[in-house]
């Protein structure tokens, strides 16, 4: 499957912010303020213009949105973990039809990119304990467990963090 990464257009907002719901409606556990959660990441509007950077998986020609991350610094209001010298991704959200074809190791390198272009030390992120795909991934990659940067944003959700020197 051929795709590219670039960073979000106006034009994309709409299938990433389809993308980004239909995906983590599915694997966030089913509370209230996870259903909230996944309600306002079709607002694509608002995660831009609050992020570093968006990037997006588009299909050539047709501009298809095959999946999406956003990229913020420590200090952003929705960097959980990241301290100052560091970047964090959110969201990462790869289409179902569209897994196994290198996506989201690709938007996670836009990343890791972006981190360095920055002169950042290290990137970080967040992953549920069950996002075993995502997990092989991040190992694959070569990020490391951070434990001590573990977050429970509501009583019985644990996140797990992982960091990658830049």
């Amino acid at each position: 499957m051929a795709f590219e990464i670039r960073p979000v257009q106006v034009r994309d907002y709409g299938g990433l912010g389809h993308v980004t719901a239909e995906v983590y409606a599915v694997v966030y556990p089913p509370i209230e303020e996870a259903r909230k959660a996944v309600r306002e990441m079709r607002d694509v509007t608002a995660r831009v213009a609050e992020a570093e950077t968006t990037f997006v998986a588009v299909e050539p020609g047709d501009g298809k949105v095959l999946g999406g991350v956003s990229f913020v610094l420590s200090g952003n209001k929705h960097a959980n973990v990241a301290r100052p010298g560091e970047g964090e991704f959110r969201l990462l959200a790869v289409d179902p039809a569209a897994r196994g074809q290198g996506v989201g190791q690709a938007l996670v390198q836009a990343c890791l990119d972006r981190g360095a272009e920055l002169g950042l030390e290290r990137v970080v992120l967040l992953t549920q304990e069950d996002m075993l795909e995502a997990q092989r991934l991040y190992d694959r990659m070569g990020f490391k467990r951070v434990t001590d940067r573990d977050w429970e944003p509501v009583p019985g959700v644990r996140l797990w963090a992982y960091a990658f020197e830049v």
